[in-house]
């Protein structure tokens, strides 16, 4: 898997960004589309599926402050952009999401990230942060069967963009440490 310090892959990838179905194919998204902002890139496993959804509806719920924070978000399973289109259609809530869908049904983004589950070959529930210079500066990956918490992703983020020492359990603006002050 691909860690903290590497340089985000180059993607060329179909995207859904909402339920509307296009005249002609669906917009592609590069690793380029966003340049000179901040990038949060999770996986799911599958569309159509249980906890999923969950996280999906949990990161929109945040979209406008990773917004407010110049960071973009973008969604992603190994499923094509016809199934996205099709789970997107199926769910009210899924359907209003704010954030495009990206379509790796090739699986060369997450095979380029090392993010495939050995035995389904589905992405891992693995989320990036990734800096305007396209620098990982976060990595997280759980099993299949546990959900992530899209507020510690953002309270992460915070902390990335102080460029400060934070501690554990640091939140926006809470103190960072000062390390003239701890060896005074």
């Amino acid at each position: 898997m691909l860690t903290i310090g590497d340089k985000f892959p180059a993607f060329n990838l179909k995207a859904v960004s909402n339920t509307d179905l296009p005249d002609g194919d669906f917009e592609r998204l590069t690793d380029q589309s966003f340049s000179g902002k901040w990038k949060l890139v999770f996986f799911w496993p599958k569309d159509f599926t249980f906890i999923c959804p969950t996280e999906i509806l949990a990161f929109d719920a945040l979209a406008d402050e990773f917004a407010d924070r110049d960071c973009v978000v973008l969604g992603a399973s190994t499923d094509t952009d016809f199934v996205h289109f099709a789970w997107r259609n199926s769910r009210e809530d899924l359907g209003a999401v704010k954030f495009p869908w990206l379509a790796d049904n090739k699986k060369e983004l997450s095979s380029a990230l090392g993010i495939l589950e050995k035995d389904e070959a589905v992405a891992l529930r693995a989320s990036f942060l990734v800096d305007p210079d396209g620098i990982i500066r976060m990595v997280q990956a759980n099993d299949l069967s546990v959900g992530r918490n899209p507020e510690e992703v953002l309270r992460v983020l915070d902390a990335l963009q102080t460029d400060e020492l934070c501690p554990c359990n640091w939140h926006s603006g809470e103190e960072t440490i000062d390390v003239a002050k701890e060896v005074a």
